[in-house]
């Protein structure tokens, strides 16, 4: 039979143990190692049964047990220690507070705002790369004393649960969680009412939600519910799943997560006290109607929506973590027109100007699309990818959005992403102390130890894994063969979209077969990873590699374990000696599976995407060779690539890893480990990456929301509607280069190394002034098809007035400091001193074919 009806029942605590439940309480347990230490004390046995959860263990602990710790003075002390640890991070100065008090300009709060959020496998609410990222964000940010406040989804089935059939294929099971056994308490009113949050919906609907919070540190973060009784059974079921559902059903989740999440911040700041974000960070276009809310907040207090525009897009930071375009939610046009038309939501905001910010209007686009990345982008004044590598793609795929300029300076910047150490560096690498003076013998110790650790988890996973599908225990014993912890390890552990290439270690199977058994230097794999539920190709993939893991002669060799997630990873890198990651260049933005992995002296065995790209050195790893550059197709680009492999591993990786020194150790690689562990580590690190956030993006976001004041904000938006309807009168109307010292004259002259060319330009800017533009020379070294690369601009001046004709007159030098062909062109921008970028407004007037031979001046 069926219980009608669930609820939770808590212990009561002993008086002296009370302290307990503030520490189950504050996710900060899960990157403290003595604080997990002393759950652990509890109850070692329940400690694993419920998965290293305290709040489950607590709830699970027998009153016998409770009483028993009562009285235990040992365990009393190191509680007393615990909690006053936990209370001096919460209240201490931090990095933040300390570049404050030196003067810095820093935001007051910043809202964090993603789809999911990964802290802890006790808080299942997250599917991969983005929520892991976003709950390093989190820490790393609780950690320097930043003050943000996280806003996503509490999902009541979170992501899938994977597991496979008997011939391989993936099966999904989605189990309910209930809020009340999470580490979240309900955002309370003062008269002890849950918090609610309401949108709007067509039809004379409404969607409610609750909020749960946790506290990650000293961050909290909020989490939307929509599973409450005043909702219909179809809102009820809005948070039911990560990425599930239809258009419909997503977009909903974006709204309630987007202008509901700002909802909830306004709710959490009244009732707490917590100062009001002066920054909001959208994670990615799922977030992105945030700043809708935020316009309609300002349109009611009577500020127009132009101005409110400006006002929001000053403080708002987007970061877009997807190379490809699948990777972007779009809905249809008319399903955004109907949720934001007369009886939906934002009232006072029309809505064609909610879907002037999202359609696709530039060239390529989709006209009848509603792009959630567009709409991020347009709403944001600073803008970043996640590697250096991938902002340079996101410039490329973004730039109908700035038409005129060149990728290169469409206005998104980057910031590498980092991992946080003390959630994903083993506690044995972190006792080993500075890997600059710990002798070889002790690193090559605690390598082995976390292999060997890796080796026990594996059979046991592999064991339940065989079990739940239909495997008899007695058909099990071969799995006690399963790796070998002096082998050489190698990790594979991600998603399985096709472009990350899952299956390209199979490409030639015999060579494979050959690498695993190798007599002197054999290796073993240990692969993980979750295909998107409707995502049938991904399965195949995952089908096709656990097939041939099953073949009873590799299967002791190479191993596929399902459910990948944040308790299997913290087992997995550690334990691996190299990582490997074999995406198709550029597709992969980041990967920072391979960065939690280095943090713990592990290898990185991966094609130069991503970060990999940016901080490659043979110190570190190896590089794979790639096709990306030629015009072979895919499955020829696949075959070169995992012949780089095999050729890789056979040739360097295995004879390093097995090659042992005079004093038996592979002296070799262990100076490699250290060396990834001293100066690859710093890099890889979440904090670093959350200062470069600070510095480069909210502090400067800051600056911006506080310079726009009401009537800033609409003195801008009206120069800006001004600019842009006088723009098509702006020309450059001729060029001309006054004779320099070793210029030659005409296109086809020559000029000499260091030497000044002077130009005179003149420039029709109709009923615009000198100080609404900008007009700068563009200079450098020219291609085969005259394009310019590598351009530096010089400022032009003007000279005086306007002539009798209304041009304006502008002059500069340009300085030749390069040497092979070489050429200029000139081009006005608009220009106002609260522009983040001169490309803001997208507009650019450049030379036209009538403006004459000095336009395009060309130095071969």
């Amino acid at each position: 039979m069926k219980a009608i009806r669930r609820f939770t029942v808590r212990p009561v605590l002993p008086e002296p143990l009370q302290p307990l439940s503030d520490l189950a309480r504050n996710l900060r347990w899960s990157w403290h190692t003595e604080t997990r230490e002393l759950f652990e004390s509890v109850d070692p046995a329940g400690w694993r049964a419920t998965g290293r959860d305290p709040v489950r263990l607590l709830g699970a602990v027998s009153a016998a047990r409770l009483a028993e710790l009562a009285g235990d003075r040992p365990f009393l002390d190191r509680l007393t220690a615990a909690a006053a640890g936990l209370d001096t991070y919460l209240r201490g100065e931090r990095w933040y507070q300390e570049r404050a008090g030196q003067g810095a300009e820093l935001p007051a709060a910043i809202g964090y705002f993603s789809p999911e959020f990964g802290v802890t496998a006790a808080l299942p609410q997250y599917s991969g790369g983005l929520g892991i990222l976003a709950g390093d964000h989190l820490k790393a940010a609780s950690d320097l004393g930043v003050p943000l406040i996280g806003v996503g989804l509490l999902y009541r089935h979170g992501y899938f649960r994977q597991s496979l059939s008997r011939d391989g294929w993936q099966q999904e099971q989605y189990p309910l969680l209930d809020p009340n056994e999470l580490p979240v308490t309900l955002l309370r009113e003062p008269d002890g009412t849950p918090a609610q949050i309401v949108l709007t919906l067509p039809g004379q609907r409404s969607l409610r939600a609750c909020v749960w919070q946790a506290q990650v540190g000293r961050v909290p973060l909020l989490m939307l519910d929509s599973d409450v009784e005043e909702n219909g059974p179809g809102e009820r079921e809005v948070t039911d799943r990560l990425y599930g559902g239809g258009s419909e059903h997503r977009l909903l989740q974006e709204m309630l997560l987007g202008i509901g999440g700002v909802r909830a911040v306004r709710t959490y700041c009244r009732l707490t006290g917590h100062p009001g974000p002066e920054v909001f960070h959208t994670n990615e276009g799922h977030a992105g109607f945030l700043g809708l809310e935020r316009i309609r907040e300002l349109v009611a207090t009577g500020l127009g929506f132009e101005a409110s525009l400006e006002a929001v897009r000053a403080g708002t930071v987007f970061t877009t973590h997807t190379p490809v375009p699948a990777g972007i939610d779009r809905f249809d046009r008319e399903l955004v027109a109907r949720h934001f038309g007369e009886d939906g939501e934002l009232p006072g905001v029309p809505a064609e100007r909610v879907l002037g910010l999202g359609m696709e209007t530039y060239p390529g686009g989709e006209p009848n699309l509603f792009n959630m990345a567009a709409m991020g982008l347009r709403l944001a004044q600073r803008a970043n990818g996640v590697s250096t590598l991938h902002g340079a793609v996101s410039r490329q795929m973004f730039a109908g959005l700035w038409p005129g300029f060149d990728p290169s300076e469409v206005p998104i910047t980057s910031v590498t992403n980092g991992v946080h150490a003390p959630t994903w560096v083993a506690p044995e690498m972190a006792r080993l102390g500075d890997p600059e003076h710990v002798p070889d013998a002790e690193v090559w110790a605690v390598r082995r130890a976390l292999r060997e650790q890796l080796v026990t988890e594996v059979r046991t996973r592999l064991h339940a894994s065989w079990r739940q599908r239909g495997a008899e225990a007695a058909e099990l014993g071969w799995i006690d063969g399963v790796l070998d912890p002096d082998v050489l390890t190698i990790g594979f552990a991600r998603r399985v979209p096709s472009y990350k290439r899952l299956t390209l270690m199979l490409r030639d199977r015999e060579r494979l077969t050959e690498l695993l058994l190798h007599p002197e230097r054999p290796i073993q794999i240990v692969v993980a990873g979750k295909a998107h539920p409707a995502d049938d190709g991904g399965k195949r993939l995952v089908r096709e590699l656990v097939r041939f893991a099953d073949d009873p002669r590799v299967r002791h060799r190479i191993v596929f374990l399902p459910d990948y997630g944040m308790g299997m990873a913290q087992k997995l890198y550690p334990g691996c000696d190299v990582w490997l990651n074999n995406p198709l260049r550029p597709l992969e933005a980041c990967g920072t599976s391979g960065m939690k992995a280095a943090l713990n002296g592990c290898l990185n065995l991966s094609v130069l995407d991503g970060w990999w790209d940016e901080w490659f050195e043979p110190d570190f790893g190896w590089a794979i060779p790639t096709a990306d550059g030629s015009s072979a197709d895919e499955n020829r680009r696949d075959e070169l690539e995992a012949n780089a492999l095999y050729e890789l591993i056979e040739d360097r990786v295995a004879p390093r890893f097995y090659d042992r020194g005079g004093s038996g150790l592979p002296d070799r690689w262990i100076e490699m480990v250290r060396r990834t562990l001293v100066s690859l580590g710093p890099k890889v690190l979440a904090g670093r990456m959350v200062r470069e956030y600070v510095e480069r993006l909210y502090a400067p976001a800051a600056a911006a929301h506080r310079a726009l004041d009401a009537d800033t904000a609409a003195e801008l938006a009206s120069w800006k509607y001004r600019t842009r309807t006088l723009w098509p009168y702006v020309s450059v109307d001729h060029v001309e280069a006054v004779a320099a010292t070793g210029v030659g004259g005409g296109a086809g002259g020559g000029a000499e190394l260091g030497s000044t060319l002077s130009l005179r330009v003149s420039v029709g800017l109709g009923e615009l002034r000198p100080e609404d533009v900008e007009v700068q020379a563009v200079a450098g070294r020219v291609g085969s098809d005259d394009t310019i690369v590598d351009a530096q601009t010089f400022p032009l001046k003007p000279a005086g007035g306007p002539d009798l004709d209304g041009r304006w007159v502008y002059e500069g030098p340009l300085a030749l400091d390069r040497t092979g062909p070489y050429g200029y062109t000139v081009r006005v921008l608009p220009a106002h001193p609260l522009l983040a970028t001169s490309a803001d407004l997208g507009l650019v007037a450049l030379p036209t074919e009538a403006t004459g031979e000095g336009a395009g001046v060309l130095m071969r």
